[in-house]
């Protein structure tokens, strides 16, 4: 019997039924699956999915569980593997025990991850034949959002030779297979993923650069020295519509590296939009504090009370009659931010925080008199308890502080009255 032992990869005993068999593999097909876990541990879990699943297949199946119960993961005769398949042996050392990872797609329905049910395919022929996109961040002021830019960058990038035309070589000159991929353009490499665990990787290889054929050193292209590319400066012109948000991606085709054998990628501008001193945006919607005079809150105004971000002056009037209160909001219906599409506008919200009169005019009792002698007499019925307490306040505070005064030690109530002397923290019993 092999030192691997399948029921225990499934948490099972030898004598488990095939319904319990399926039950474990289901149990632990749903732990180990690779879109359950967290980015850092996705690795780890394809290796032991992978394993979960190749012990399900032989234990599920009759045949091979009873080849598997009478001779192990060993042919009686010595040979690898059973019915002419990968050594499972080897497959599950490998993945348990840090070994390499070569036959891991030689399993029925294990070409990589494809073939089990909810995963998807992964293709282990080679990534994807299209070059990667670069990505970039661009920082945006809101006005430039609102008013839509063009921009022009300067651009470095490896574009394919114009003498070889990405070919390496002279013209009429014959490559040959490279000696380091034999021909595959990849190459196979081992990385620790975990504790004893072991995965393999397809990366390109240094010497063909994923062609898979080289030259010879005097039959190589002259101006690019075989290497397909030169590096090649550009000016791009960058389009960034109005209305465009923070996160909008700006993508700019076939810009990024030309690579043989690949399609050329994109190079990817993602916008961030800057914080504005003024106003705040919330999809197509803006949003800004416009302060007024008590004198306007209660008497009405005509005046500009903004500037806008394409530079003009947003004028409100207030009628006399009507007050405004502290916090109140007005809306300006097609003030907000354009839509991309068409000329429709968002809504400009604006929240109203009253100025009141200074410090020094208030110090003067001739101006209280005339303000109490035309404001309105009080009308609320007075509160009557048994007991009036006469209050100190800070006319400072903030509701930042609210919620932490607590019981176990918090910003508490102290009584001043409380005797400060000595005996302060030693207090004692009576005795009775």
């Amino acid at each position: 019997m092999s030192g691997i032992d399948l029921y225990e990869v499934l948490g099972l005993s030898s004598t488990c039924t095939r319904a319990e068999i399926k039950k474990a593999y289901h149990k632990a097909a749903l732990q180990h699956h690779p879109d359950k876990v967290p980015e850092a541990e996705r690795e780890e879990a394809e290796v032991r999915f992978k394993a979960v699943s190749q012990a399900y297949e032989v234990l599920y199946d009759d045949q091979k569980r009873a080849h598997y119960d009478r001779f192990g993961l060993d042919e009686p005769n010595g040979g690898g593997g059973m019915d002419g398949e990968v050594d499972l042996e080897d497959l599950l050392a490998q993945m348990f025990m840090g070994g390499g990872m070569g036959g891991m797609g030689g399993m029925p329905g294990m070409s990589g991850m494809g073939g089990m049910p909810g995963m998807g395919s992964f293709d282990s022929s080679g990534p994807h034949r299209r070059g990667k996109d670069v990505v970039q961040e661009y920082d945006i002021t809101l006005e430039e959002l609102y008013k839509g830019k063009t921009v022009k960058l300067a651009s470095t990038r490896n574009a394919f030779c114009s003498t070889c035309k990405g070919s390496g070589g002279k013209d009429k000159a014959k490559p040959r297979k490279c000696s380091t991929c034999n021909g595959a353009g990849y190459v196979q490499k081992l990385r620790q993923v975990g504790r004893g665990l072991m995965t393999q990787d397809k990366v390109e290889c240094g010497n063909c650069k994923t062609t898979g054929e080289v030259f010879k050193e005097k039959e190589k292209c002259r101006k690019c020295k075989g290497e397909r590319v030169l590096e090649e400066k550009k000016v791009l012109e960058v389009y960034i519509p109005r209305g465009s948000k923070d996160g909008d991606k700006i993508i700019l085709e076939g810009e990024a590296d030309d690579q043989p054998n690949m399609e050329t990628g994109n190079i990817v501008f993602v916008l961030q939009e800057k914080p504005h001193e003024i106003f705040t945006r919330a999809a197509a919607d803006l949003s800004a504090h416009v302060s007024i005079t008590l004198s306007e809150a209660l008497c009405g105004f005509s005046r500009v009370v903004l500037k806008h971000l394409d530079g003009r002056g947003i004028s409100i009037t207030h009628p006399r009659g009507k007050s405004l209160k502290q916090g109140q909001v007005l809306k300006v219906p097609g003030e907000g931010m354009p839509y991309k599409k068409g000329d429709h506008r968002g809504d400009l919200y604006l929240t109203i925080e009253i100025e009141f009169p200074s410090g020094e005019w208030l110090s003067q009792p001739d101006n209280l008199d005339k303000l109490q002698a035309l404001l309105p007499k009080q009308t609320a019925k007075p509160l009557e308890a048994e007991v009036v307490d006469n209050v100190e306040f800070d006319p400072a505070a903030s509701m930042e502080a609210f919620g932490e005064a607590d019981e176990e030690g918090g910003s508490a109530w102290v009584d001043d009255d409380e005797d400060d002397g000595d005996d302060v923290g030693q207090a004692q019993c009576a005795q009775q």
